[in-house]
Protein backbone atom coordinates (compact mmCIF):
# COMPACT_ATOMS: atom_id res chain seq x y z
CA UNK A 1 0.00 0.00 0.00
CA UNK A 2 1.48 3.27 -1.17
CA UNK A 3 0.44 6.83 0.37
CA UNK A 4 -0.41 8.12 -2.89
CA UNK A 5 -3.05 5.61 -2.98
CA UNK A 6 -4.90 6.61 0.60
CA UNK A 7 -4.88 9.85 -0.57
CA UNK A 8 -6.24 9.18 -4.41
CA UNK A 9 -9.15 7.53 -2.54
CA UNK A 10 -9.76 9.93 0.24
CA UNK A 11 -9.95 12.25 -2.88
CA UNK A 12 -12.39 10.09 -4.59
CA UNK A 13 -14.91 9.96 -1.77
CA UNK A 14 -14.88 13.70 -1.09
CA UNK A 15 -15.28 14.22 -4.72
CA UNK A 16 -17.99 11.66 -4.61
CA UNK A 17 -16.74 10.66 -8.60
CA UNK A 18 -13.34 9.18 -10.66
CA UNK A 19 -13.67 11.83 -13.35
CA UNK A 20 -14.17 14.63 -10.57
CA UNK A 21 -11.06 13.53 -8.50
CA UNK A 22 -9.27 12.92 -11.56
CA UNK A 23 -9.54 16.55 -11.73
CA UNK A 24 -8.44 17.54 -8.23
CA UNK A 25 -5.37 15.15 -8.24
CA UNK A 26 -4.05 15.73 -11.75
CA UNK A 27 -4.50 12.34 -12.82
CA UNK A 28 -5.48 10.33 -15.49
CA UNK A 29 -9.44 8.87 -14.99
CA UNK A 30 -7.48 5.01 -15.88
CA UNK A 31 -4.78 5.95 -13.94
CA UNK A 32 -6.82 6.35 -10.53
CA UNK A 33 -8.97 3.22 -11.03
CA UNK A 34 -6.33 1.40 -11.15
CA UNK A 35 -4.82 2.62 -8.13
CA UNK A 36 -7.98 1.87 -6.47
CA UNK A 37 -8.30 -1.30 -7.95
CA UNK A 38 -5.02 -2.35 -6.35
CA UNK A 39 -5.98 -0.71 -3.25
CA UNK A 40 -9.03 -2.69 -2.54
CA UNK A 41 -7.06 -5.96 -4.05
CA UNK A 42 -4.20 -5.12 -1.40
CA UNK A 43 -6.79 -4.48 1.80
CA UNK A 44 -8.80 -7.84 0.18
CA UNK A 45 -12.66 -5.64 0.47
CA UNK A 46 -14.30 -3.79 -2.00
CA UNK A 47 -14.25 0.14 -0.83
CA UNK A 48 -16.35 1.39 -3.20
CA UNK A 49 -19.57 1.12 -4.91
CA UNK A 50 -19.83 2.37 -8.26
CA UNK A 51 -22.72 3.62 -10.10
CA UNK A 52 -24.09 6.07 -13.08
CA UNK A 53 -24.42 8.62 -10.78
CA UNK A 54 -20.62 8.34 -8.98
CA UNK A 55 -19.29 6.32 -5.94
CA UNK A 56 -19.84 5.87 -2.44
CA UNK A 57 -17.88 3.72 0.19
CA UNK A 58 -18.58 0.89 1.50
CA UNK A 59 -18.98 -0.04 5.14
CA UNK A 60 -14.92 -0.82 5.42
CA UNK A 61 -14.63 2.49 2.62
CA UNK A 62 -16.05 4.21 5.43
CA UNK A 63 -13.52 3.08 8.27
CA UNK A 64 -10.41 3.46 5.84
CA UNK A 65 -11.61 7.00 4.97
CA UNK A 66 -11.86 7.93 8.39
CA UNK A 67 -8.28 6.19 9.05
CA UNK A 68 -6.77 7.42 5.92
CA UNK A 69 -7.96 11.26 6.55
CA UNK A 70 -5.83 10.98 9.95
CA UNK A 71 -3.13 9.58 8.19
CA UNK A 72 -2.56 12.16 5.96
CA UNK A 73 -3.45 14.99 7.74
CA UNK A 74 -0.41 13.87 10.38
CA UNK A 75 1.61 13.51 6.94
CA UNK A 76 0.06 17.20 6.34
CA UNK A 77 1.49 18.32 9.63
CA UNK A 78 4.77 16.49 9.66
CA UNK A 79 7.37 19.66 8.33
CA UNK A 80 5.29 22.32 10.67
CA UNK A 81 5.72 20.30 13.62
CA UNK A 82 8.83 19.39 12.52
CA UNK A 83 9.96 23.08 12.57
CA UNK A 84 7.90 24.55 15.27
CA UNK A 85 8.02 25.01 18.97
CA UNK A 86 5.61 26.70 21.27
CA UNK A 87 7.28 30.25 20.84
CA UNK A 88 7.70 29.87 17.20
CA UNK A 89 4.00 28.49 15.69
CA UNK A 90 4.40 27.96 11.91
CA UNK A 91 2.22 26.32 9.75
CA UNK A 92 -1.13 26.88 8.22
CA UNK A 93 -4.31 26.15 10.28
CA UNK A 94 -7.96 25.33 8.66
CA UNK A 95 -10.61 26.93 10.87
CA UNK A 96 -14.08 27.09 10.64
CA UNK A 97 -16.74 29.39 11.95
CA UNK A 98 -20.55 29.13 12.31
CA UNK A 99 -22.32 31.61 9.86
CA UNK A 100 -24.17 33.45 12.27
CA UNK A 101 -21.06 34.60 14.30
CA UNK A 102 -18.85 35.15 11.28
CA UNK A 103 -19.69 38.75 10.46
CA UNK A 104 -18.63 40.20 14.31
CA UNK A 105 -15.13 38.42 14.74
CA UNK A 106 -13.44 37.33 11.43
CA UNK A 107 -12.05 40.80 11.45
CA UNK A 108 -10.78 40.61 14.93
CA UNK A 109 -9.67 36.90 14.69
CA UNK A 110 -7.43 37.51 11.58
CA UNK A 111 -5.73 40.70 13.12
CA UNK A 112 -5.34 38.67 16.34
CA UNK A 113 -3.51 36.01 15.06
CA UNK A 114 -1.66 37.72 12.28
CA UNK A 115 -0.01 39.90 15.27
CA UNK A 116 0.41 37.34 17.54
CA UNK A 117 1.44 34.40 15.28
CA UNK A 118 2.53 36.42 12.41
CA UNK A 119 4.15 32.62 11.14
CA UNK A 120 1.03 30.75 10.95
CA UNK A 121 -1.20 30.83 8.31
CA UNK A 122 -5.26 31.12 8.72
CA UNK A 123 -7.43 29.04 5.92
CA UNK A 124 -10.99 29.79 7.23
CA UNK A 125 -14.47 28.89 5.97
CA UNK A 126 -17.80 29.18 7.23
CA UNK A 127 -20.99 26.85 7.61
CA UNK A 128 -23.95 25.67 9.97
CA UNK A 129 -22.69 24.39 13.39
CA UNK A 130 -23.36 20.82 12.33
CA UNK A 131 -21.06 20.64 9.05
CA UNK A 132 -18.48 22.43 11.28
CA UNK A 133 -18.58 19.31 13.42
CA UNK A 134 -18.47 16.72 10.87
CA UNK A 135 -15.09 18.75 9.21
CA UNK A 136 -13.75 18.44 12.40
CA UNK A 137 -14.26 14.41 13.24
CA UNK A 138 -13.50 13.67 9.72
CA UNK A 139 -10.37 16.14 9.83
CA UNK A 140 -10.97 18.32 7.18
CA UNK A 141 -10.60 21.06 9.79
CA UNK A 142 -7.79 21.48 12.79
CA UNK A 143 -10.27 23.98 14.91
CA UNK A 144 -13.67 25.35 14.66
CA UNK A 145 -15.91 27.38 16.77
CA UNK A 146 -19.64 26.63 16.77
CA UNK A 147 -22.92 27.07 18.32
CA UNK A 148 -24.53 23.69 20.49
CA UNK A 149 -27.34 23.11 22.18
CA UNK A 150 -26.46 19.52 24.04
CA UNK A 151 -22.64 18.98 23.13
CA UNK A 152 -22.97 15.51 21.20
CA UNK A 153 -19.97 14.72 18.73
CA UNK A 154 -16.85 13.28 20.33
CA UNK A 155 -14.28 16.34 20.15
CA UNK A 156 -12.25 18.45 22.06
CA UNK A 157 -14.57 21.15 23.61
CA UNK A 158 -14.06 24.04 25.33
CA UNK A 159 -16.89 26.17 26.23
CA UNK A 160 -16.74 30.01 25.16
CA UNK A 161 -19.80 31.66 26.00
CA UNK A 162 -23.44 31.61 26.81
CA UNK A 163 -25.48 33.41 23.60
CA UNK A 164 -29.06 34.26 24.17
CA UNK A 165 -31.36 34.11 20.84
CA UNK A 166 -33.15 36.84 19.71
CA UNK A 167 -36.44 37.52 17.33
CA UNK A 168 -34.55 39.01 14.20
CA UNK A 169 -37.50 40.63 11.88
CA UNK A 170 -37.83 43.06 9.34
CA UNK A 171 -40.45 45.57 10.40
CA UNK A 172 -39.92 46.88 13.93
CA UNK A 173 -41.76 46.16 16.74
CA UNK A 174 -41.56 49.80 18.67
CA UNK A 175 -41.07 49.99 22.09
CA UNK A 176 -40.31 46.44 22.73
CA UNK A 177 -37.53 45.06 24.74
CA UNK A 178 -38.85 41.27 24.84
CA UNK A 179 -41.02 39.35 23.06
CA UNK A 180 -43.14 36.18 24.78
CA UNK A 181 -42.80 32.76 23.66
CA UNK A 182 -46.37 32.24 22.70
CA UNK A 183 -46.59 35.51 20.79
CA UNK A 184 -43.23 34.21 18.37
CA UNK A 185 -45.49 31.32 18.13
CA UNK A 186 -47.81 32.87 16.36
CA UNK A 187 -45.75 34.64 13.98
CA UNK A 188 -44.33 33.01 10.42
CA UNK A 189 -41.04 31.74 10.89
CA UNK A 190 -37.97 31.20 8.67
CA UNK A 191 -35.85 28.57 10.58
CA UNK A 192 -32.92 25.84 9.80
CA UNK A 193 -33.37 22.81 9.21
CA UNK A 194 -34.64 20.14 11.82
CA UNK A 195 -30.88 18.84 11.75
CA UNK A 196 -29.74 22.17 13.32
CA UNK A 197 -28.70 22.84 16.91
CA UNK A 198 -30.53 25.94 16.81
CA UNK A 199 -33.47 24.13 15.43
CA UNK A 200 -33.29 21.76 17.94
CA UNK A 201 -33.24 23.90 20.90
CA UNK A 202 -36.27 25.80 19.71
CA UNK A 203 -38.64 23.21 18.85
CA UNK A 204 -37.71 21.78 22.30
CA UNK A 205 -38.58 25.04 24.24
CA UNK A 206 -41.81 25.73 22.02
CA UNK A 207 -42.63 22.25 22.58
CA UNK A 208 -42.08 22.16 26.51
CA UNK A 209 -44.46 25.06 26.40
CA UNK A 210 -47.22 23.18 24.34
CA UNK A 211 -46.27 25.78 21.45
CA UNK A 212 -46.79 25.06 17.98
CA UNK A 213 -44.64 26.73 15.44
CA UNK A 214 -45.81 28.47 12.50
CA UNK A 215 -43.07 27.98 10.25
CA UNK A 216 -43.05 29.25 7.03
CA UNK A 217 -39.64 27.97 5.40
CA UNK A 218 -37.01 26.12 6.39
CA UNK A 219 -33.84 27.12 4.77
CA UNK A 220 -30.77 25.42 4.45
CA UNK A 221 -28.09 28.84 4.94
CA UNK A 222 -28.52 31.22 7.08
CA UNK A 223 -27.50 33.69 3.68
CA UNK A 224 -31.02 32.02 2.60
CA UNK A 225 -32.47 32.91 6.33
CA UNK A 226 -31.94 36.44 5.97
CA UNK A 227 -32.77 36.92 2.42
CA UNK A 228 -36.08 35.59 3.67
CA UNK A 229 -36.37 37.78 6.53
CA UNK A 230 -35.51 40.75 4.73
CA UNK A 231 -37.87 40.04 2.13
CA UNK A 232 -40.62 39.59 4.77
CA UNK A 233 -41.32 35.68 4.85
CA UNK A 234 -41.45 35.81 8.23
CA UNK A 235 -39.13 36.30 11.26
CA UNK A 236 -35.90 34.03 12.55
CA UNK A 237 -34.94 33.07 15.70
CA UNK A 238 -30.80 33.57 16.03
CA UNK A 239 -28.01 33.81 18.67
CA UNK A 240 -27.36 37.51 17.81
CA UNK A 241 -28.37 40.66 19.55
CA UNK A 242 -27.14 43.79 16.99
CA UNK A 243 -27.55 44.78 13.68
CA UNK A 244 -24.59 46.92 13.27
CA UNK A 245 -23.23 44.69 10.57
CA UNK A 246 -26.18 44.73 7.97
CA UNK A 247 -27.02 47.15 5.46
CA UNK A 248 -29.08 50.10 7.40
CA UNK A 249 -33.39 48.72 7.15
CA UNK A 250 -32.62 45.58 6.17
CA UNK A 251 -34.05 44.10 10.01
CA UNK A 252 -35.28 46.26 12.89
CA UNK A 253 -33.81 45.80 16.66
CA UNK A 254 -33.50 42.39 17.62
CA UNK A 255 -35.93 41.43 20.46
CA UNK A 256 -34.76 39.03 23.07
CA UNK A 257 -37.11 36.03 23.96
CA UNK A 258 -39.05 34.99 26.75
CA UNK A 259 -38.42 32.39 28.50
CA UNK A 260 -35.01 32.79 27.48
CA UNK A 261 -32.76 30.66 25.65
CA UNK A 262 -29.36 30.09 25.04
CA UNK A 263 -26.95 28.96 22.37
CA UNK A 264 -23.74 27.53 23.91
CA UNK A 265 -20.46 28.80 21.46
CA UNK A 266 -17.42 26.62 21.94
CA UNK A 267 -14.38 25.91 20.22
CA UNK A 268 -13.59 22.48 19.10
CA UNK A 269 -10.87 20.07 17.81
CA UNK A 270 -10.12 16.41 16.50
CA UNK A 271 -10.10 13.87 19.73
CA UNK A 272 -8.30 11.39 17.95
CA UNK A 273 -5.49 13.79 16.21
CA UNK A 274 -3.77 16.05 18.35
CA UNK A 275 -3.05 19.61 17.29
CA UNK A 276 0.31 20.90 15.49
CA UNK A 277 2.29 23.50 17.69
CA UNK A 278 0.85 26.16 15.10
CA UNK A 279 -2.88 24.80 16.02
CA UNK A 280 -2.50 24.90 19.87
CA UNK A 281 -1.14 28.77 19.49
CA UNK A 282 -4.14 29.36 17.21
CA UNK A 283 -6.32 28.11 19.72
CA UNK A 284 -4.70 29.87 22.66
CA UNK A 285 -4.89 32.93 20.35
CA UNK A 286 -8.43 32.31 20.03
CA UNK A 287 -9.86 31.77 23.51
CA UNK A 288 -7.61 34.89 24.42
CA UNK A 289 -9.42 36.94 22.01
CA UNK A 290 -12.71 35.68 22.95
CA UNK A 291 -12.81 36.21 26.63
CA UNK A 292 -12.14 40.03 25.75
CA UNK A 293 -14.28 40.28 22.13
CA UNK A 294 -17.69 38.76 24.39
CA UNK A 295 -17.70 41.75 26.35
CA UNK A 296 -17.83 44.48 24.47
CA UNK A 297 -21.24 46.86 23.44
CA UNK A 298 -21.94 45.13 20.31
CA UNK A 299 -22.18 41.81 21.46
CA UNK A 300 -25.35 41.71 23.76
CA UNK A 301 -26.78 38.72 25.24
CA UNK A 302 -23.94 36.56 26.37
CA UNK A 303 -22.39 35.18 29.47
CA UNK A 304 -18.48 34.04 29.30
CA UNK A 305 -18.44 30.61 30.64
CA UNK A 306 -14.95 29.97 29.43
CA UNK A 307 -11.85 29.55 31.22
CA UNK A 308 -11.47 32.32 33.89
CA UNK A 309 -15.48 32.79 34.27
CA UNK A 310 -15.21 32.65 37.67
CA UNK A 311 -12.62 34.73 38.26
CA UNK A 312 -14.26 37.68 35.58
CA UNK A 313 -17.43 36.85 37.44
CA UNK A 314 -16.51 37.81 41.17
CA UNK A 315 -14.11 40.77 39.79
CA UNK A 316 -17.13 42.01 37.51
CA UNK A 317 -19.84 41.94 41.00
CA UNK A 318 -17.10 43.92 42.99
CA UNK A 319 -16.77 46.53 40.99
CA UNK A 320 -20.59 46.46 39.87
CA UNK A 321 -20.59 45.81 36.38
CA UNK A 322 -24.33 45.04 34.10
CA UNK A 323 -24.03 41.92 32.49
CA UNK A 324 -23.62 42.31 29.03
CA UNK A 325 -27.13 39.51 28.87
CA UNK A 326 -29.24 42.31 30.93
CA UNK A 327 -28.50 45.10 27.64
CA UNK A 328 -31.51 44.44 26.14
CA UNK A 329 -31.67 44.69 21.92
Amino acid sequence: MQFRQLRYFVKIVEAGSFSRAATTVHVAQPALSQQIAELEQRMGVTLLYRSARGVKPTAAGETLYREASLILRQLEHLPATLRSSSDDATGSINLGIASALLPKVVKGIVDECRAALPRVTLRMSDSDSLALENKITSTSLDLAIIYEDEPLAPVRRTRLFRQRLHLFSHEPRLGRSTISASEVAAMPLVLPGPTSARRKLIDRTFADAKLRLNVALEADSLATEMWAVRNDIGCTILPVGDVSNFRPGDFAQPILIEPAMYLTCSIISSSDLPLTPAGEATRACLLSFFERRVRQPDMPGLDWIGPNAAFNKSRGKDAKQTPLHQIAA
